[in-house]
C-alpha cells in the first residue's frame, strides 16, 4: 500500500483564500444591495416595498432550483471550476445590472443571473478548506470564507445608502458591476484547485451516496432545522432591515448603518469563534452559545427606539448568530465524513433560502397596520430561537474531539 505523504500547508493557500473570498463578497453585494434603500428604490422603480423585497428573495429561489446541480459540480469537479462558472454569472450580469438600472425588468432578470452564479460560490467554502488547510486551521479558513459572505452585505449596507444620495441608484448598480468584473478576473487567474503535493486522497464517497447517507442521520437533519431557523432569519431580517426600523423613524441611513453594525458583528464573532472552535477543538459549545446570546440583541432590534441601542443590539445579534455559520458548516463536514463537504455545506444553505422564502413574506404579510411594524413577526423570531437553543442541545460533539482528546490521553501517558 501506496504511503501518503505528510500534509504540507502552502503559504499560497491564503492567496486562494482571499481570490474566493473577493468574489463571494462582491457576489453578496450584489444580493442585498437593495435592502438598506428599499423605500428609494420603490419610488425610483415606481414599484412595491416587496417587489424591491423580491430582488433579494429571488436569491433565495434560485438557490432552491440549482443547489443540487451546484453541489455535484463542487463535489466532482472541484471548487475551482465551480467557483469560476459563479464568478462568470456574477461578473456578467452584473455589468448588465448596471448598465440597465433604469430598467426594472433588466434589473430583475440580471438579478435571477447573479443569483444562479451565488450557490457555485458558497457552496465551495469547506471544500476550499479541505483542499489547501491542514485539518486544525480548517474550522478557521471556513470561518475566512464565511466572513465573506458577511462582508459583503456589510460593505452594501454601508455604501450603498451613501452611494445612493450621491450619485443614484443607476451609477451606484454600475459600479458595483464593473468591480464584480475586476472579482471575477481575480479568482480565475489567482484560483488552483490543489496544493502542488497532496497528503494523499481524502475519501469521501460520491454526492449522492453522500446525500442519502445525510439524510438518514438524526443529528444532521437536526442541524439543518437549526439552520432553517438561524440562517432564514438572517436573510429575512437582511431584506427588511429598513422596514423593520422605518416606523419606529429612523431613516435609510441608519438603517445602513444597523444593518452594517449587525455583519460588522457577525465579522468579529466568525473571527474569534472560529480560532476558538480549533483552538480547542470543540464546535457544540461554540453553536449554543451562538444560539443563546443573539436573543437579547433580537429583543433590543425589536423594540429599540434610541439609536445606540438599537446599534448596539445590532451588533450583539450580528456577533452571535453569524459566529455560528463557520463553526456550524465545518462541524456538519465532519459529522458526515466522508460524505462531500460540498454537499453538507450545500444543504445546510438551501435550508436558509427556504425559510428565507418563508420568513421574508411571513414578515410582510405580518406587518401591524397602518404603521408597518414588524413587531408580531419578530417576537416570532424570538420564540423560534429559544426553540433552536434547545434543539441544539441534543446534538453530540464532533468526532474530532474525541480524536483530540484520545491523542491528548496517549501523549500523557
Amino acid at each position: 500500500m501506496k504511503e501518503q505523504t505528510p500534509f504540507r500547508a502552502y503559504g499560497y493557500r491564503w492567496v486562494v483564500l482571499a481570490a474566493f473570498a473577493v468574489i463571494a463578497v462582491m457576489n453578496q453585494v450584489l444580493w442585498i444591495t437593495f435592502a438598506p434603500i428599499t423605500s428609494a428604490a420603490a419610488a425610483f422603480y415606481h414599484t412595491s416595498d416587496l417587489m424591491i423585497g423580491l430582488l433579494s428573495m429571488v436569491f433565495m429561489v434560485v438557490f432552491i432550483v440549482i443547489f443540487l446541480p451546484s453541489a455535484y459540480v463542487i463535489d466532482t469537479r472541484g471548487f475551482r471550476a465551480a467557483v469560476g462558472t459563479g464568478a462568470v454569472l456574477t461578473a456578467l450580469f452584473g455589468l448588465t445590472r448596471g448598465l440597465f438600472a433604469s430598467n426594472f425588468t433588466m434589473v430583475f432578470i440580471s438579478q435571477v443571473g447573479i443569483a444562479a452564479g451565488q450557490p457555485f460560490i458558497i457552496g465551495a467554502i469547506t471544500k476550499v478548506a479541505a483542499r489547501w488547510f491542514p485539518v486544525e486551521e480548517r474550522a478557521t479558513a471556513a470561518g475566512i470564507g464565511t466572513l465573506a459572505l458577511y462582508l459583503g452585505p456589510l460593505l452594501a449596507m454601508f455604501l450603498t445608502p451613501h452611494l445612493v444620495l450621491r450619485i443614484g441608484i443607476p451609477s451606484t448598480l454600475l459600479i458595483y458591476g464593473v468591480v464584480a468584473a475586476a472579482a471575477a478576473v481575480f479568482f480565475l487567474l489567482a484560483a488552483r484547485e490543489h496544493p502542488p503535493t497532496l497528503a494523499g486522497p481524502d475519501e469521501r464517497v460520491l454526492m449522492l451516496d453522500g446525500l442519502r447517507s445525510m439524510l438518514r442521520q438524526r443529528h444532521f437533519l437536526f442541524l439543518m432545522v437549526v439552520f432553517f431557523i438561524g440562517l432564514g432569519m438572517f436573510n429575512a431580517i437582511s431584506t427588511w432591515i429598513e422596514d423593520i426600523i422605518r416606523p419606529r423613524g429612523f431613516t435609510i441611513s441608519q438603517a445602513g448603518r444597523l444593518g452594517g453594525l449587525m455583519l460588522g458583528g457577525g465579522i468579529v464573532g466568525a473571527i474569534v469563534v472560529s480560532l476558538l472552535a480549533d483552538r480547542y477543538r470543540r464546535r457544540k459549545p461554540f453553536i449554543l452559545l451562538a444560539l443563546a446570546g443573539l436573543v437579547p440583541g433580537l429583543i433590543g432590534m425589536t423594540y429599540g427606539t434610541a439609536s445606540w441601542l438599537l446599534l448596539l443590539s445590532g451588533f450583539s445579534f450580528g456577533f452571535f448568530l453569524l459566529s455560528a455559520g463557520p463553526v456550524g458548516f465545518q462541524y456538519a463536514a465532519e459529522i458526515t465524513h466522508p460524505a462531500p463537504e460540498g454537499t453538507s455545506n450545500t444543504l445546510l444553505l438551501v435550508m436558509g433560502q427556504v425559510s428565507g422564502i418563508v420568513f421574508i413574506l411571513g414578515m410582510d404579510a405580518l406587518r401591524i397596520r397602518p404603521s408597518g411594524a414588524m413587531t408580531t413577526s419578530l417576537l416570532i423570531l424570538i420564540v423560534l430561537s429559544l426553540l433552536n437553543f434547545i434543539l441544539a442541545l441534543t446534538l453530540p460533539e464532533s468526532p474530532i474531539y474525541e480524536k483530540f482528546r484520545s491523542k491528548n490521553k496517549e501523549g500523557h501517558r
